[in-house]
């Protein structure tokens, strides 16, 4: 679904002739197909049977492009770059039309204290079993960085 709205937004770019985002949506489509390439084979260089990457590699992949665009903007401002900065943003703002509303950080909060209690987290021992319960429950739609430093910030209290 993900790769038919791109390709969708991407004809209709060209029809507009809105450069600027034809170019970021044809980034977006070339990362896609290095990650379909990578999907093909494993770490040996053997063959994995897919054709096409997951549409939740795909969500990894743009959320991963979203945060790679966020450092390149503070980059960017504390060199007085700020028109590269501009640029960045107006790519984020294009990729995110793919990405499902994240959760707000009171939401993630909300969501980590339930996740605690329900994995029965004391200690930072912890952590791992209640990311990965976290990340089957909320995949795609949590910053899971965030979800760390939270879960980090209640077990160390």
């Amino acid at each position: 679904m993900m790769r038919e709205q791109i390709v969708v937004a991407t004809k209709a770019a060209l029809k507009e002739g809105d450069k600027r985002r034809l170019l970021t949506l044809r980034l977006i489509s070339a990362a896609i197909r290095d990650r379909d390439i990578a999907s093909r084979f494993n770490n040996k260089g053997e063959s994995t049977g897919k054709e096409l990457a997951e549409p939740a590699e795909i969500l990894q992949l743009l959320q991963k492009m979203v945060r790679q665009r966020h450092e390149a903007i503070t980059t960017y401002r504390e060199a007085g770059h700020n028109a590269l900065a501009e640029q960045e943003a107006f790519e984020i703002s294009i990729i995110q039309e793919f990405l499902p509303v994240e959760m707000s950080e009171d939401e993630i909060r909300r969501a980590v204290a339930d996740a605690i209690k329900s994995e029965s987290g004391t200690s930072l021992k912890d952590m791992g079993r209640i990311l990965t319960s976290l990340k089957k429950k909320y995949s795609g739609k949590m910053d899971f960085l965030k979800a760390g430093a939270f879960i980090r910030q209640i077990l160390s209290e």
